[in-house]
């Protein structure tokens, strides 16, 4: 993203902003249907955030995270990183299945299929709910691929999306929402990362350019 784009992206994050607030709401109550219990939601906080950085986010990069990665394909093309700490996910997963949540820091731990299974589909969730208020606001289609679950480091995930998609531009939309519910707080960490021209479209529909 060259810096006239990114000026004017960071000139405009309280749309951003609003559109995550929508996002964040549909997901709110999609996930409230799924975990069958009460979802509230804080107003995210929408910045620009250099790719490099990325591993500032959750603790550093040895911090323990389930990242999703999501392909956008249409009018919008990139993708979408979405980040959770292991612990977050842990405790949705557990909450999904009704089963006891398992201690993350032990040596052994591993996701079973089903919790990977199940994780990917609140994965769909999230992201389905913030591409859905992003198209709605533009107009623009932006259809997703079926999500690519990775349970690392954090520095490793990074790694591995900076190979495949470092190259689209040199910072990414940072949206970061917390769910709450009684049982504690989970942050989602969306990463929005479309390709240049998709950046100046989005704008442009958003009637935001210039």
């Amino acid at each position: 993203m060259n810096d006239s784009l990114n000026n004017n992206l960071s000139k405009h994050l309280d749309v951003f902003k609003e559109i995550g607030n929508i996002g964040a709401g549909h997901a709110a109550s999609a996930l409230a249907g799924l975990l069958d219990r009460r979802i509230t939601m804080s107003v995210p906080i929408a910045s620009v955030v250099p790719f490099n950085e990325i591993v500032n986010v959750l603790d550093g990069p040895e911090t323990l995270v389930a990242g999703v990665l999501i392909d956008v394909s249409g009018d919008l093309n990139g993708f979408i990183l979405l980040l959770l700490s292991m612990k977050d996910a842990m405790a949705m997963v557990s909450q999904a299945l009704c089963q006891p949540e398992r201690d993350t820091e032990d040596s052994e731990f591993v996701l079973t299929d089903l919790e990977q299974d199940t994780l990917v589909e609140i994965a769909n969730i999230l992201v389905g709910s913030f591409l859905s208020a992003i198209t709605t606001f533009s107009g623009l289609s932006a259809i997703p691929s079926v999500p690519q679950l990775a349970v690392d480091m954090l520095g490793a995930i990074i790694s591995i999306a900076t190979i495949q998609y470092g190259t689209i531009g040199e910072s990414v939309l940072f949206l970061n929402t917390r769910f709450n519910d009684l049982a504690g707080d989970i942050n989602g960490h969306f990463f929005l990362i479309p390709d240049y021209n998709s950046y100046k479209m989005l704008l442009e529909a958003l009637g935001l350019e210039g």
